[in-house]
């Protein structure tokens, strides 16, 4: 193990005075009476070396990877492990994967390519751009550099439609889902305001495409001019009201007033962009990623945290409102408060969250916990694979680790649409064919029946088989079976590629648990 990642597990579990994973750990515990008595041990090393690596790096690891982190002795082995994961170029693809589909949520080529936007944002993980830079680069870019254009995906391939717009700066950012807020005050929830929803919408109301929303190349214009009006649709009364950019619980925005006549530093014209002196949109930017905006560090942690844990402190991710607390209210301000004093560093938030003995849980249900409450995450949850950790775990299962070639068929079958919210796809028959079947599935299976076949015995092809699959050694029944299917094949290289297959197929591999 390289010298610089031991330094660096020592330094993140033993020399830091305040440690952030215990004081997890401990606000865990204290959300449940009985969480000592009921929750569930530690993972074995088999279970957290597959778990983590689905997380970190969106793979499973190789079976030489699994056989020498179950003979390593060291004390220290699971946070060596993480730091060589996070260091990894499996990191950067992995944190790609949660960026596109939580600000993007899988759109593909428009305005901008989904090559240029994954380039984009491989550069920004690979450096750890702090969260909230990446976010003001996001609203701030106009896409009229082409250099840059990348980073104005997440408005130009939403045509800069403002309803569409302001429903996703408060769910993706704010956690807020806003949308039934467009035409009247929320019926259910009280801090869901018609006016939230139009103070966000006053800082975009005055950009535009230019030269229009059709054209590939368009880029992001302002007016100096516009505000936004609205009225509920139960006011019989029909009054309008103008509200200014503000963010929901915030002050109004102080605005500049140009003086008359210099209101634009490219004032409009035929064919000519126009560019105001004072840009609403900027400050969006700003306002969004504020330090007074605690809503966008909650919101960014909470998200962070579903990544690992597999549901949020805030369950729904964009349903954070009084009537539906955080499950542990006092976690979710440390979390916030400490992800802002690191910089927005998102690295070094996974860090923490992975060193908890709480997400080092096992998967495996106590014999003394009748029920399993969510929210207490006293089991570790087992959550399906997204799309892009399903393609690739097949790839690394069958031999072939680079599962770059399916991923557009894989999201097409277990992805929700471009566009639309990707929280749990639910299971098809779709899904269930194209592993049965398919031939991203299929076309792969004989590179491992290859390897397979050249082992000296039956109980090395079990061992690597199941290592090299499931992340784990089989049980002596498990051996047997893999026996008992070899010694009854016509062909031996078939039988190995449908017990591969099997295990692709079963809920152990489709899951990380």
């Amino acid at each position: 193990m390289p010298l610089c990642l031991l330094l660096a597990a020592l330094v993140a579990v033993g020399d830091a005075r305040n440690p952030l994973p215990p004081r997890v750990d401990s606000l865990i515990v204290a959300g449940h009476p009985d969480y000592a008595k009921h929750a569930a041990p530690l993972a074995d090393d088999a279970e957290f070396v597959r778990r983590l690596h689905l997380d970190l790096t969106g793979t499973i690891p190789t079976a030489a990877e699994v056989r020498a982190f179950l003979a390593d002795k060291n004390p220290n082995k699971r946070a060596i492990f993480v730091n060589s994961l996070l260091e990894s170029p499996g990191y950067v693809r992995r944190m790609v994967w949660f960026l596109d589909v939580t600000l993007m949520e899988r759109r593909g080529d428009a305005k901008v390519p989904r090559a240029a936007w994954e380039t984009y944002l491989q550069a920004a993980v690979a450096e750890n751009r702090p969260y909230n830079a990446l976010v003001r680069d996001l609203l701030s870019n106009d896409g009229s550099d082409p250099k840059t254009r990348p980073a104005a995906k997440f408005l130009l391939d939403r045509d800069l439609e403002p309803n569409l717009v302001t429903r996703d700066l408060a769910r993706i950012f704010l956690g807020r889902n806003l949308q039934c807020a467009q035409c009247h005050d929320h019926p259910s929830v009280d801090d869901y305001k018609q006016e939230e929803y139009y103070g966000i919408q006053a800082f975009v109301n005055r950009s535009f495409l230019f030269p229009n929303a059709q054209a590939a190349t368009a880029i992001i214009a302002e007016k100096a001019e516009g505000d936004v009006t609205f009225m509920s649709v139960f006011d019989k009364a029909k009054k309008s009201y103008t509200i200014t950019p503000k963010m929901p619980g915030a002050k109004p925005v102080a605005e500049e007033k140009p003086e008359k006549g210099k209101e634009y530093k490219v004032a409009p014209a035929a064919n000519v962009r126009p560019v105001p002196t004072y840009s609403r949109r900027e400050r969006l930017a700003n306002a969004m990623t504020s330090r007074d905006n605690p809503a966008f560090a909650r919101t960014a942690v909470n998200r962070i945290w579903a990544m690992m844990l597999g549901r949020g402190l805030v369950h729904s991710l964009d349903f954070d409102h009084s009537a539906n607390p955080p499950s542990h209210p006092e976690l979710l301000e440390l979390l916030a408060t400490e992800f802002v004093d690191h910089n927005y560093d998102v690295k070094w938030l996974v860090r923490q969250i992975a060193l908890t003995q709480t997400y080092q849980r096992s998967s495996i249900v106590p014999a003394t916990l009748a029920d399993v409450p969510a929210d207490r995450y006293l089991v570790a949850s087992l959550k399906p694979l997204t799309p892009e950790q399903l393609a690739f775990a097949i790839s690394q299962a069958c031999g072939q680790p680079d599962g770059r070639g399916a991923l557009g068929p894989f999201r097409g079958i277990f992805g929700n649409r471009p566009g639309e919210s990707q929280d749990g796809p639910a299971a098809t028959l779709d899904q269930t064919l194209f592993l049965k079947y398919g031939a991203s599935v299929r076309g792969q299976l004989g590179t491992r029946a290859n390897l397979l076949a050249k082992l000296p015995s039956d109980d090395a092809i079990a061992e690597e088989l199941f290592l090299g699959v499931l992340s784990r050694m089989p049980t002596d029944d498990e051996k047997h079976d893999v026996a008992d299917a070899l010694k009854a094949a016509k062909d031996r290289t078939a039988t190995l590629s449908e017990l591969t297959w099997a295990l692709i197929a079963s809920a152990e591999f489709r899951f990380n648990h």
